[in-house]
């Protein structure tokens, strides 16, 4: 629909054919999006074999970073150590690191943190010059990880498990454990609440409080029983 919209504005405008175009702003339903997420007893186990990679060193503290933080793979790739504020416990992204080009600070939580640590330890012993969170040995950036991902997917018996759905796990967390959508939308740098919202019915205590509400209101508008009893006599 959009190839045959675009073609009718073409010859409208550059042949002059003045055609009518049915499909003008028409668009067909969008899909609801991939909804994966692993479980914390299947992420414990993606950690651990990711950490026996030995030719990518920094791959569970990565995936740990990921899952904690709901960070892209890029922000944390590009991650330097001038944007880690270990005392305020937060990272700081730029524009320029994030997809929606709006920077945003990123709060650790102790697991996150504690990643981190262990990334500054590794660098303090392997490349103390190195200006990257996640490098090799020789303190070269680390770019190319999929490889040394799907190794661990597969050591970890994770079927159709992308980096990306590290952050949907996080998501999922997130809701799980009752926090407002709006904040898991600011905290993941997204500029609307739509992926948010594919993981809203893994919170369904939070429909049973609101429905809870109609019970609320039928009782407080509803006559008290000796009240109701004088009048029917």
């Amino acid at each position: 629909m959009a190839l045959l919209s675009a073609a009718i504005g073409y010859a409208n405008v550059e042949l002059e054919w003045m055609l009518p175009n049915p499909v003008a702003g028409r668009k067909l339903a969008e899909p609801e999006g991939r909804v994966r997420w692993i479980t914390r007893e299947e992420s414990d186990a993606l950690i651990a074999a990711a950490g026996r990679a030995p030719r990518a060193p920094f791959m569970a503290d990565l995936i740990t970073v990921a899952l904690y933080t709901g960070c892209r793979r890029g922000e944390l790739l590009g991650l330097d150590w001038a944007r880690v504020d270990l005392k305020q416990n937060l990272i700081h992204l730029e524009g320029r690191h994030t997809k929606s080009g709006k920077r945003r600070s990123v709060p650790l939580c102790e697991t996150a943190r504690t990643a981190i640590l262990r990334r500054a330890r590794f660098r303090a012993e392997h490349c103390p010059d190195s200006q990257w969170v996640f490098s090799y040995r020789d303190g070269h950036q680390a770019k190319d990880i999929r490889g040394a991902f799907y190794s661990a997917c597969r050591a970890a018996n994770l079927a159709d498990f992308t980096f990306h759905d590290l952050r949907h796990t996080c998501v999922a967390w997130l809701v799980t454990g009752g926090a407002p959508l709006a904040e898991i939308r600011d905290l993941l740098g997204q500029s609307t609440i739509m992926m948010t919202e594919r993981y809203a019915h893994l919170a369904p205590e939070n429909l049973r409080t609101t429905v809870g509400r109609l019970d609320m209101s039928r009782f407080s508008h509803a006559p008290d029983e000796a009240t109701e009893l004088a009048r029917i006599g």
